[in-house]
C-alpha cells in the first residue's frame, strides 16, 4: 500500500468511526426517550431495558453504516479539495480513478461486513428484543408466532392462521375452535380465507360444525362467505409474525419456498429475500457516489455543508429505495429489480460524476 492510500484509508476509518459513533448514540437516545416510558409503566427493571436497548445495537449500525461511508467520504474529500491536496496531487501526475481505489476497497470490506451483520447478529438480536418488546413490554403473550403459523388464544377460543399476507389483509388456513367451561369442544370454523374490510373479518368457503347436545354429534353447515367477530386486527398480526430482519437469508429463502409450495402468494418475502442481497451493497454505491459528488463539485465549500449534502444524498436514496420496495410488494415490479433499481441507479449517478471529474 502506497502512502497515498494508506493516508486516504487512515483518514476514512477515522471519520468513519466519528460519523458512525455520533449517528448511533443519536439514534440511541431517540429510541431510548421515546421507548423508556413503556418499560417504566410495564413495571420493569433497568437492567431489562439496557439488554433491549443493547440488543437493538446491531440493527442500528447496520442501518446507519452506508451513511457512516457516505459522510466519511464526503468530508474527507471534501477537506482535500478545500485545502488544495486534491490540485497538488493531480499536479504531481496522480489521477482521480488512483484516490478512488482505496474508497472503493473501504466500501467493498464494509460491503461484506455489513452482510455478515445482517446475515448473523441483526437476526439473533432482533429477535430477542422483540420478544422483550412484545412480550414483556406490552405484554402480547396471548398472541404467539411460529414460522408462518399463528396461533391466538382468546376468551375459551384457539385461532389458527396458517398463512397471513400483509399488503392485502388477508388470512389463509383458517380454524376456529370454541369452549364451554369444561374446555369441550362446542363449535370449530373452518375457512379457506378472510379478509378485513369495512372493520370486519369476512370468512370465506366456511365449514361450521355445531355441537348437538342431544346426541353428541356435530351438526354441519357450509356458508359461501360468513362475517366473523375475531378478537385481533391486521396490525396486530403484523407485530407477531416473524419479521424478515429476524431471519437469515437462508432462513427467508427456505420459508419462502414452504410458502410457495403451499400454493400461498409469497411476492413481498421475494422482495425481501432479495433485498437481502442487494442492501449490503449501498455501502460500495455510497463510495462511488460520495467519492464523485465530492470531486465532481470541485468547491472550497466547508464540513457542515459536506455533512449537509450527505443527509441529502442519504435521504434520497432511502426515499427511492423504499418508494421501489413499495412497487415490488404491490408487485408494479418483480422482485430482483425492486431491490436493485435503486442500486443501479445511483451507481450509474456516481460512476457519471467520477467521469466528469477531471
Amino acid at each position: 500500500m502506497t502512502m497515498i492510500h494508506k493516508y486516504l484509508t487512515k483518514e476514512l476509518l477515522k471519520c468513519f468511526c466519528i460519523v458512525l459513533t455520533t449517528v448511533v448514540g443519536i439514534y440511541l437516545a431517540v429510541d431510548f426517550f421515546e421507548k423508556i416510558d413503556n418499560f417504566l409503566d410495564a413495571r420493569l427493571p433497568l437492567s431489562r431495558a439496557v439488554v433491549f436497548f443493547a440488543l437493538r445495537i446491531p440493527f442500528i449500525v447496520a442501518q446507519v453504516t452506508p451513511m457512516g461511508v457516505l459522510l466519511a467520504v464526503l468530508i474527507v474529500f471534501g477537506l482535500m479539495v478545500r485545502n488544495n491536496e486534491i490540485v497538488a496531487l493531480k499536479s504531481g501526475g496522480v489521477s482521480i480513478y488512483y484516490l478512488f481505489k482505496p474508497v472503493l476497497v473501504m466500501g467493498l470490506i464494509f460491503s461484506a461486513l455489513l452482510f455478515f451483520f445482517n446475515e448473523v447478529l441483526v437476526p439473533m438480536t432482533m429477535g430477542r428484543a422483540n420478544r422483550i418488546w412484545h412480550s414483556e413490554v406490552k405484554k402480547e403473550s396471548a398472541v404467539t408466532s411460529r414460522e408462518k403459523n399463528i396461533w391466538i388464544k382468546g376468551n375459551r377460543s384457539i385461532c389458527h392462521i396458517t398463512y397471513f399476507k400483509p399488503s392485502d389483509k388477508t388470512i389463509f388456513g383458517v380454524t376456529l375452535n370454541y369452549f364451554d367451561k369444561s374446555f369441550r369442544l362446542i363449535k370449530r370454523v373452518d375457512a379457506q380465507k378472510g379478509v378485513y374490510k369495512g372493520g370486519k373479518w369476512h370468512l370465506l368457503n366456511v365449514v361450521e360444525q355445531d355441537l348437538l347436545e342431544d346426541d353428541e354429534s356435530y351438526k354441519v353447515t357450509y356458508r359461501v362467505e360468513s362475517p366473523a367477530m375475531l378478537d385481533f386486527v391486521p396490525e396486530d398480526l403484523s407485530r407477531v409474525v416473524k419479521k424478515c430482519e429476524e431471519m437469515s437469508y437462508g432462513e427467508l429463502s427456505a420459508y419462502v419456498r414452504e410458502v410457495e409450495e403451499e400454493g400461498y402468494d409469497a411476492t413481498s418475502y421475494r422482495v425481501d429475500l432479495s433485498a437481502k442481497i442487494a442492501f449490503p451493497f449501498v455501502c460500495v454505491i455510497m463510495s462511488i457516489v460520495g467519492s464523485g459528488f465530492a470531486l465532481w463539485r470541485k468547491k472550497k465549500e466547508g464540513f457542515a455543508s459536506n455533512v449537509v449534502y450527505g443527509i441529502g444524498t442519504a435521504f434520497f436514496y432511502w426515499t427511492l429505495y423504499s418508494f421501489c420496495l413499495s412497487l415490488g410488494y404491490g408487485e408494479m415490479l418483480p422482485p430482483m429489480i425492486a431491490a436493485w433499481l435503486t442500486n443501479a441507479i445511483f451507481v450509474c449517478l456516481g460512476t457519471l460524476m467520477l467521469l466528469n471529474s477531471n
